[in-house]
């Protein structure tokens, strides 16, 4: 059978897909407190029901969070599937509504930082991280950018990836790059472009080097060294975050002064970085992927 992404998208085979996509546009239009609400619902739903990555999720916070107490753990768990529903109803808002009135109500921490590298006008290498919150957070850290992009993971359904990729230009000109475009995206940095880059996932056999992630040896990949020392953009880290009381904010570190230089150095600076910024709210980060699933040679299996 033909791989789904090379197909049309009015192929006959994608109908259901676009059932879905109607259907969630439909789920998009309700207000976003009813959204929240029903978020809310659906993770203590799946908390109950998708056994496997509840498995998957309390061994990460097993091994990332030692001094909390067992019961703590459970509800960091609970908290953490509540806190990604939450953020899949947010992503359908963000593709079909407005998001200016959040945008205008937005908390900016550390953009100070993000004004220096852009007065350096070398472009900007942004790494973040997946926290519950990415798609509603990428108008948000757009709108504090001149020439924004971001690198991303194409979806395998052309239905899917065209919902998620008109969803995401909604809002301003923004530059969307795979991984086959990473010359392109190199040249973009060059001429003033800013990078949205999330590189905090298990890729396997490309994990070149292992550094300290919450005490845990953790195998990462020198990409994001290559990219800053090929487009000489300065580097930064970006984190996001949803607030109790429904505002969201931004957050911008110092720039990383001779990234690049050093890949092992890099990469336990970004995920110092990162784990700072999980520490505030630990139930906003994806603790549902196998963070740890790559291991050193002699190391014991994680999972």
């Amino acid at each position: 059978m033909a791989n789904k992404r090379h197909r049309p998208v009015w192929h006959p085979a994608l109908l259901p897909t676009w059932l879905v996509v109607f259907l969630l546009f439909c789920l998009s239009k309700l207000p976003m407190p009813v959204k929240q609400s029903w978020g809310e619902k659906l993770g203590k739903l799946l908390h109950r029901k998708l056994k496997g990555r509840v498995k998957v999720c309390r061994k990460n916070i097993d091994g990332c969070f030692p001094e909390l107490s067992d019961a703590e753990k459970s509800d960091l768990v609970e908290e953490t599937f509540v806190a990604c529903s939450k953020g899949f109803m947010e992503t359908t808002h963000v593709w079909w509504n407005d998001v200016q009135p959040y945008i205008d109500n937005l908390i900016i921490n550390g953009k100070e930082h993000l004004e220096e590298a852009q007065k350096r006008g070398k472009g900007i290498l942004l790494i973040g991280g997946h926290f519950s919150i990415f798609d509603i957070a990428l108008p948000f850290v757009a709108s504090q950018l001149k020439k924004p992009g971001y690198m991303y993971r194409p979806n395998n359904n052309p239905v899917v990836d065209r919902m998620i990729e008109q969803g995401r230009h909604r809002y301003t000109d923004i530059e969307s790059f795979d991984k086959r475009q990473l010359k392109d995206m190199i040249q973009f940095m060059k001429e003033g472009g800013e990078v949205w880059y999330a590189p905090d996932q298990d890729f396997g056999r490309k994990c070149e080097v292992f550094v300290p992630f919450f005490g845990i040896s953790t195998g990462c990949i020198t990409a994001p060294s290559w990219i800053a020392r090929e487009s000489g953009a300065s580097v930064i880290h970006v984190s996001q975050y949803r607030h109790p009381n429904g505002q969201y904010e931004i957050s911008f570190s110092p720039i990383f002064e001779g990234f690049g230089d050093n890949p092992a150095k890099d990469a336990a600076d970004w995920n110092v970085a990162l784990e700072a910024a999980i520490r505030r709210y630990p139930s906003q980060y994806l603790w549902l992927h196998k963070r740890f699933k790559t291991r050193q040679e002699g190391d014991e299996a994680f999972y």
